[in-house]
């Protein structure tokens, strides 16, 4: 049983959306998504600097990185302002 799964906490969850939606309405802007899998993923590597042999987490890890790289470059496709927002916002290198 994974015991680091203590996933982003709703009031977490809920701050990162009014910080990076569009709209009132918005949950699932591209935006939206890769800063709930920027925080997922600074959980899960917090982990594994302790748990560095917890193989099933290092490949969720890496699904979650390739899912963040993939919306970023279409973020990046449709509106690069956007894009250079949320990597300056996030502190992402890029």
């Amino acid at each position: 049983m994974l015991h680091f799964r203590r996933m982003v906490t709703l009031e977490r969850t809920t701050d990162l959306i009014t910080t990076y939606r569009r709209s009132e309405a918005d949950t699932g802007s591209p935006e939206v998504q890769v800063a709930l899998l920027t925080e997922r993923i600074n959980q899960v590597n917090d982990h594994l600097r302790e748990h560095h042999r917890d193989h099933a987490a290092r490949r969720g890890l890496l699904q979650m990185v390739g899912r963040r790289r993939r919306l970023l470059a279409y973020l990046n496709r449709t509106d690069v302002n956007r894009y250079r927002a949320v990597i300056a916002q996030l502190g992402l290198r890029r």
